[in-house]
């Protein structure tokens, strides 16, 4: 049994060898080298991954006390992530001694934690010399296990955290604070759970690893080369059809994946050759797979890990954080859409396009008659959450219903000996999202220790003037720089900790404010040096990796200015599906109606190309009649005022425009 660095969606044999090496490598890089054992390590491997997930799957069922499904949880993590994550590259496919010195500490510790029980809960202020050393000899066990899953960035990042909670006393204001001890730091970060076992491990524990398990079935079934096969028939069969494929296929596979490299490198293997043949250069084409893949991770059923962090800080029901991304996940790809019609439209006007030979396609009809139970289990999702089954249970029930669809197929049908492998698979995926949680225990823990959210909140609100507008900008930039470092999970849970209050002290709902910060955690997929999406499809069509991420930029940057109407516009949570008091059903469609104009103009204003080619100043112009249909209040900022109607003013804008682009285009057609 062998491992690779790839992960289980994507499929190797959609590549040549030498692309599948590159995105290999690329993933490597960013998110650990992964041993392949063969022989008895990799039957040990298998063995390890899949106890974590009956452990799971049996704690989803049953009744696990949280403190003992939380050390487990992280207990699992750091024992598996030791043994298939080597110390350094070139000790890669060795088992050393140092492995198993730090997977028999790893296991100690669990030991010491569970069996500890309330009374371990209980000395927390007045703990042991024990205590103290288990707590630190976890603190660096958590980080070594980080730094082997996803790089070196995120532990020293938590290591500055730890000086900052020890040494913070000798800082200047507003920054200061008392200064704390290890008898009083260690147990808070390493027992309780505020700090390594705090929100962040019990949403991996509970949820992330049961919908990796799932998302791995779906890919054994064979649902991901499925998903994209039907969107090429959906559209067509036609080159001039691939933006459009593109898109429609990342709708579909980011729903069951929920991981934007995944997603792309799926989709950009049989998309890249359809688009290279209509005129996409390696760049273009690699920018659009980046932003198809980085919809995976906002888009329902199965959102990036996040989003299941926001339900459990909100204490609301997962499904409530589904309704509230529907409308901003169809507008995403809404606005994408739009971004790929005009592409043909500029690429036909520069006299590219011209390769459009129908490719012998399957007919949708034959192909949804073929493989309609891979839509099936996602359905079942909604359905099961909609009936109140929580969260937990309707992934595991619809595990079992994809389990037994699968025997539709005789080819991906999972038979006990393909279950073993996928189910251990699903805990594979999970190590590096839970190292990456159990990491930003430790900054979470040193932020509420020391009150360093509330500080920031009072500093960024007075650099902002008391400004909403301002306020949100600041924290715009405050999740993107902290996503530049830290991969998006781990942003999201800084920031909702540091960052979403400053917007809650303005008055801004708390899930507004959470999805806000969300979605800009959710940026840093597509901004180097983590931008891991971008440089994945950069692999595959061989452009050059940065200016692939400010294509990519360009793909996505008309709906990254939709969640400040969120936080700016008081009626701008119509589109999270939530009505202030007041509010009616015909202030969603307003909103939804401006949105959906506004990104149309801002689409047209990034490609230059709206009737016809855009000069410079028409192209601002257009850009700023985009701002006031979806973000109305920037006009506050760009002139120091407000103006009446914005909304109307940015469509008029608009429709003069595009006025003067109709007229510029008859004169054209009339002289040629």
């Amino acid at each position: 049994m062998s491992h690779s660095s790839l992960p289980p969606e994507i499929n190797p044999a959609t590549m040549d060898a030498a692309t599948a090496a590159r995105v290999e490598k690329l993933i490597e890089s960013e998110e650990g080298v992964m041993n392949r054992f063969t022989g008895a390590l990799g039957v040990v491997a298998v063995g390890l991954a899949l106890a974590m997930s009956l452990f799971h799957l049996y704690a989803a069922w049953s009744i696990v006390p949280t403190t003992t499904l939380r050390f487990a949880h992280v207990g699992f993590t750091m024992v598996l992530g030791f043994f298939l994550f080597p110390v350094a590259r070139r000790f890669r496919d060795r088992f050393l001694p140092w492995d198993w010195a730090l997977i028999a500490a790893a296991l100690y510790v669990t030991w010491y934690l569970i069996s500890g029980g309330d009374d371990l809960q209980d000395r927390i202020i007045f703990p042991e010399p024990m205590d103290i050393v288990v707590g630190w000899l976890l603190i660096a066990l958590v980080l070594e296990v980080t730094r082997r899953c996803t790089g070196w960035i995120m532990p020293v990042v938590a290591i500055a955290f730890l000086l900052y909670a020890f040494f913070g006393n000798h800082l200047p204001a507003p920054w200061t604070h008392r200064g704390y001890d290890a008898e009083r730091l260690i147990p808070h970060i390493s027992i309780t759970l505020e700090g390594i076992f705090g929100t962040a491990v019990d949403v991996s524990a509970t949820l992330i690893i049961l919908f990796t398990i799932y998302g791995a079935i779906l890919g054994a079934t064979g649902a991901g080369k499925y998903f994209v096969d039907f969107s090429f028939a959906a559209t067509g069969g036609k080159p001039s059809s691939a933006g459009r494929t593109v898109v429609l296929s990342a709708f579909l596979l980011g729903g069951p994946s929920g991981s934007g490299v995944a997603t792309t490198v799926t989709i950009g293997t049989v998309a890249w050759p359809m688009m290279k043949r209509v005129g996409y250069t390696p760049h273009d084409a690699g920018g659009l797979l980046a932003a198809g893949g980085l919809g995976a991770i906002i888009s329902p059923p199965i959102m990036g890990a996040a989003a299941f962090l926001i339900a459990e800080y909100l204490k609301i029901s997962y499904l409530d954080v589904l309704l509230m991304a529907a409308i901003p996940t169809v507008l995403y790809y809404a606005s994408l859409l739009f971004m790929v019609e005009l592409d043909q439209r500029r690429i036909r006007a520069a006299g590219g396009g011209k390769d459009d030979a129908p490719i012998p396609v399957e007919k949708v009809g034959a192909m949804f008659k073929r493989g309609w139970y891979h839509f099936t289990s996602l359905i079942a999702i909604i359905v099961f959450m909609g009936m109140g089954y929580s969260a937990t249970l309707s992934v595991l029930y619809a595990m079992g219903l994809a389990i037994a669809l699968s025997f539709l197929s005789r080819e991906h049908a999972l038979w006990p000996m393909k279950l073993i492998r996928t189910l251990a698979a699903g805990s594979e995926q999970a190590i590096g999202i839970a190292a990456t949680c159990a990491c930003a225990g430790i900054i979470v823990g040193c932020i509420t220790l020391t009150g360093l959210g509330l500080k920031f909140s009072d500093i960024a609100i007075q650099a902002a003037g008391g400004s909403l507008i301002i306020t949100a900008i600041y924290t715009a930039l405050i999740v993107w720089v902290v996503g530049l470092a830290v991969p998006v999970t781990a942003s999201y849970i800084i920031c909702a900790v540091v960052a979403a209050p400053a917007l809650m002290k303005l008055g801004v709902p708390d899930y507004a404010a959470h999805m806000f910060v969300f979605y800009y955690a959710v940026l840093s997929e597509v901004s180097p040096p983590t931008a891991l999406s971008p440089f994945a499809a950069a692999a595959i069509t061989g452009a050059g990796p940065y200016r692939t991420t400010l294509m990519a930029w360009k793909y996505t940057l008309p709906a990254f200015v939709l969640p400040f109407v969120f936080v700016t516009d008081p009626q701008g949570v119509g589109l999270l599906l939530n009505m202030l008091p007041g509010m009616d059903w015909m202030d969603v469609v307003e909103q939804v109606f401006f949105a959906t104009l506004g990104l149309a103009a801002l689409s047209a204003a990034c490609q230059g190309y709206a009737i016809t080619v855009m000069n410079a100043v028409e192209r601002w112009v257009m850009a700023l009649g985009g701002l006031l249909m979806v973000f109305p209040a920037i006009i506050e900022v760009i002139v120091a005022d407000a103006i009446p109607a914005p909304h109307w003013v940015g469509l008029g804008i608009g429709m003069v425009l595009l006025g003067v682009q109709w007229a510029r285009r008859g004169r054209l057609q009339t002289a040629g």
